[in-house]
């Protein structure tokens, strides 16, 4: 019997988990696309962390000082038969300036500036479709699409701090007016 049971479960494991995707990108503050993606249907979890650059483990205080060649950014873990890469891009590109060439709202440098980070070609062909729809409403267009290097994850007290902090995170959000410009550049298209 127990021959049996286990390749049944190792089978289950592997159909159960197959269908889990990632995705990296980089909207300015990790805290708030961190936020932003916690509510979106299909996404099972997040990590914000550093992403786009070379030189081994990155620090917040390397990242934010600029020059790194990292970015603030946001591993999204996603189940594709709820949703597709191509949704998570454009969920993205609608929770963002494209048309900030500088950085994002309050923050400013190129690492927060909008970003997407693929992992293969697949996503790489994908958020182009994403990227030409959203050129046709919004003008100009600075999102930019690069492949990810190495991902690695923020330190410890930049996890959920949207959470941990909710007071403190909602003042900062407000005071950067990301709601306010998103708003802007989306709705009235």
């Amino acid at each position: 019997m127990r021959k049996i049971i286990i390749p049944i479960l190792l089978a289950w494991c592997a159909i159960s988990h197959a269908s889990t995707e990632q995705a990296v990108f980089a909207g300015g503050c990790f805290w708030c696309m961190q936020a932003d993606f916690d509510k979106l249907n299909g996404v099972e979890s997040t990590i914000v962390g550093y992403d786009g650059g070379i030189a081994p483990n990155p620090t917040y205080e390397t990242v934010s000082a600029g020059g790194s060649g990292y970015s603030e950014v946001v591993k999204v873990i996603f189940d594709n038969k709820k949703i597709n890469y191509s949704q998570v891009v454009n969920y993205f590109l609608h929770h963002v300036d494209p048309t900030n060439n500088i950085g994002q709202f309050c923050d400013t440098g190129s690492q927060y500036k909008s970003k997407v980070l693929y992992l293969n070609a697949g996503q790489q062909q994908q958020a182009l479709g994403e990227f030409k729809k959203a050129q046709k409403i919004v003008k100009p267009f600075y999102t930019e699409l690069i492949p990810a290097t190495t991902f690695y994850p923020a330190e410890d007290y930049h996890q959920e701090y949207y959470r941990k902090n909710d007071y403190r995170y909602h003042f900062y959000r407000w005071n950067c007016g990301r709601d306010a410009k998103v708003k802007e550049v989306w709705s009235e298209k």
